[in-house]
């Protein structure tokens, strides 16, 4: 188990709502129920009238207010190639909304059901507009524009690769393939709503905001911007127990810098609490692309050329890391795989929508998808076993490093030998019997298999740098301080452990500290499954200067040069004789001398790698898929820890297939309303979908950082679309299904076969 588990599972988890702090008061967001409207006026006199309202905030009150706005990054240039114009994302509308969900108005009272009575009492005047939520709609000519600045919807174009080599491969190409697929929207749907809970000193003139997020310090940085550009120092973010995030808590948002200014505004904390269908309205989305891709081969299957284009969707305004999302990992569009062109062109779309933010693997799983997807089909139209199209064009342990064409170049990895240790395990040659004996019991059975790859602590070239610190105190103890943030990862089991096999420490005088601006100088966070490598890299060298410093306080107190003393499991000894003494006694004697702190990045971003097999039963009478087994080989550099390993592949396969079967943000294409607004209609994989997932590693140990980790946190998400879905289209094959598109659920399977069975689109 994980240090934290018993804690976790016995109710003593602290999340933001289980904190009630003294006088507090509550705060309710009045949100738009439009996708597009001028706001013509805000009548507040009703709720204020109401018994324990306190106050209600508006768009003009927050424009009087001098806050600021939401900024995004990168900055990508436009289709005119100036700057992409930088979306006005407030902490209120004003004079416009532009999806359904936007804040308008902010009312606090006494208790949250006070709260709740007076945000039905604002009343808000609109002037409908046209909307547009379908990336391919806001495309077309003449769509409604979300934005008067930007024509044609088209907030960013990205290109990167060889257009006019890609092109020349596609048109000597014996042989290509080509398919046009939708990524669905989808949100995180973490175990916790959003919430806050802000509170203002004004005898210090600082602010207090406790949330569950990945990222105090940059959720400091972005609010402080938000609250007008005050100075950052001015704000301290707190994080307990995070209750899921998979990205989403990663993102500036309104409601943080709202609940801190009503909280200076009445001299008292505020609190808000988003409930579940608020949250599907008001969290941040992911994902929505629309892609069409083509692979040229030759006449042996050889890979020749890769092109894609993709729209993809950025929602009514950019958050912070929204365009990064769509762009940041087309470095490995081509996969583990020789591909001696490559070009991606990427059209990132504003909607009448809730704006996109990164979610686990963001971005990688549809590059992987892209590949995957065109591999299949064209094994399936050359004849050739998937298995062997996937071994002809893998890029070689001996070519390492190699570069891909996009940016990235790999540093190491063994892609044949995990395919082929993949492919025993999942039984991959006896799969035509297993089918036959599902069809013999009346259902279609489908094999899938992928062989992903991602970038972790990146970005690529140069990776951000996280911060750790290993203070000591008087009595010896040690505290790791490091920059980024738990949130289940289970990071301060595995950093104590590191530190004590390190050093030598007590587990009983080692405490981690995170999540507290305060306590914690500096860090950028968790995300991207860059903690290891990363914070990792910082803790390693934190230790290291904590010996050298040790080192020489023991030849201090032992009386002895430093060269005759050696350092074994905590203990400074002099070489030949009895004299020692414990690294937590020096550091009793002078705690200060022995304090280090690192802020270090590693020399490069890092790719972690795999093989994904599963198997698929659908009956085709109802369409119902039943997930039968998966096997996951994952080369995520050095293991530091087994059993996390295997639980952050877990629950990445876990959603994978959920975004692949179930999960999907629907709006209505002509009010722009959201469809699935709770989980009546928004589909959640369950315990008894998945079966065992067997887990086996194959690390091949990077050099770009000390401990030679590469990062696990997205590995089985990344694998896990397109493997299931390429698996439901082979139990598909034989009724002609050439493609099905996610969520594949059973409504859409039974479609599909009753249309392929009529002669009419398999699609």
């Amino acid at each position: 188990m994980r240090e934290e588990d018993n804690r976790l599972t016995t109710g003593g988890g602290r999340y933001t709502n289980d904190i009630a702090l003294d006088n507090q008061a509550h705060m309710a967001i009045v949100r738009a129920p439009v996708a597009s409207a001028r706001i013509l006026s805000i009548d507040c006199a009703e709720a204020l009238a109401l018994p324990g309202v306190l106050a209600v905030f508006t768009g003009k009150d927050a424009k009087a207010a001098g806050f600021g706005i939401i900024e995004p990054a990168p900055r990508h240039k436009r289709p005119d190639g100036e700057t992409m114009f930088i979306t006005r994302y407030g902490v209120l509308a004003d004079e416009r909304v532009r999806f359904v969900g936007d804040v308008v108005a902010v009312v606090v009272a006494e208790t949250a059901e006070q709260a709740e009575d007076a945000r039905e009492a604002v009343l808000v005047d609109y002037e409908e507009l046209p909307a547009v939520t379908d990336i391919a709609k806001a495309f077309a000519d003449g769509a409604p524009l979300v934005w008067d600045e930007v024509p044609g919807n088209i907030g960013f174009r990205f290109e990167a690769g060889d257009a006019a080599a890609t092109q020349a491969g596609i048109d000597a190409a014996d042989h290509v393939v080509e398919l046009t697929f939708r990524i669905s929207r989808l949100t995180a749907c973490a175990m916790e709503p959003r919430a806050a809970i802000g509170e203002y000193d004004p005898a210090a003139n600082k602010y207090t905001l406790t949330l569950g997020t990945q990222t105090t310090h940059t959720v400091r940085e972005y609010t402080a911007k938000q609250l007008g550009g005050i100075d950052k120092e001015k704000i301290r973010v707190v994080t307990h127990d995070v209750g899921g995030s998979f990205g989403m808590k990663n993102a500036p948002m309104p409601e943080y810098p709202l609940v801190l200014w009503m909280a200076r505004q009445l001299g008292r904390p505020v609190r808000w609490l988003a409930s579940r269908n608020e949250s599907f309205l008001g969290d941040p989305h992911a994902r929505d692309n629309l892609t069409t891709a083509r692979l040229g081969l030759d006449r042996n299957g050889r890979f020749l050329a890769l092109q894609v284009e993709t729209l993809a969707n950025q929602g009514a305004y950019f958050n912070r890391m929204t365009p990064q999302a769509s762009t940041g990992n087309i470095g490995g569009l081509a996969g583990v795989y020789r591909t001696p062109a490559v070009h991606a062109l990427v059209y990132g779309m504003h909607t009448h929508t809730q704006p996109t933010t990164p979610y686990r693997g963001a971005g990688r799983p549809e590059a992987t998808f892209a590949i995957e997807r065109l591999i299949d089909i064209a094994a399936s139209e050359l004849g050739i076993d998937r298995a062997d199209i996937r071994r002809r064009n893998l890029i070689q342990p001996d070519q390492m490093p190699f570069k891909t064409g996009l940016t990235y170049t790999y540093d190491s990895g063994d892609f044949p030998a995990i395919l082929e240790e993949t492919l025993q395990a999942a039984n991959w040659d006896g799969f035509e019997a297993r089918r036959k004996a599902s069809e013999a019991r009346g259902l279609l059975r489908g094999i899938g298999l992928v062989n992903p790859i991602e970038i972790a602590g990146g970005p690529f070239g140069k990776p951000f740098a996280e911060f750790a610190e290993i203070r000591f105190d008087k009595s010896g103890n040690a505290k790791l301080l490091m920059g980024g943030q738990d949130c289940g990862q289970g990071f301060s089991t595995t950093f104590r452990r590191m530190t004590k096999q390190m050093l030598g420490l007590a587990d009983d005088r080692l405490s981690v500290v995170t999540g507290d601006t305060d306590q914690v100088k500096d860090g950028v966070g968790t995300f991207g499954s860059r903690t290891m490598c990363t914070g990792g890299t910082a803790l390693y060298r934190a230790a290291e200067e904590v010996k050298r410093k040790a080192l020489e306080l023991a030849s201090e107190e032992l009386e002895a040069s430093i060269e005759d003393i050696v350092f074994d499991n905590g203990t400074f000894r002099v070489t030949g004789t009895d004299a020692a003494i414990h690294l937590h006694d020096l550091a009793a004697r002078a705690p200060d001398r022995l304090t280090s702190e690192v802020k270090e990045a590693p020399e490069n971003a890092t790719f972690p790698n795999g093989c994904h097999i599963c198997e698929v039963e659908i009956d085709p009478e109802t369409g119902q898929t039943d997930l039968v087994s998966y096997v996951v080989t994952d080369d995520v550099g050095t293991v530091v820890n087994p059993m996390l390993v295997k639980g952050q592949i877990h629950g990445g396969v876990a959603q994978g297939y959920g975004q692949a079967v179930g999960e999907a943000i629907v709006y209505d294409a002509d009010s722009g309303q959201l469809v699935t607004g709770s989980f009546m209609d928004y589909r959640m994989p369950r315990s008894n979908d998945l079966p065992s997932i067997e887990v086996i590693s194959h690390p091949v140990p990077t050099a770009t950082n000390p401990l030679g980790v590469k990062g696990a946190g997205e590995a089985g998400t990344v694998g896990a679309l397109p493997c299931v879905i390429n698996a439901i289209v082979d139990a598909l094959k034989p009724c002609g299904i050439r493609h099905i598109e996610m969520p594949a659920t059973p409504e859409k399977i039974w479609q599909a076969i009753r249309d392929a069975t009529a002669g009419g689109n398999a699609r």
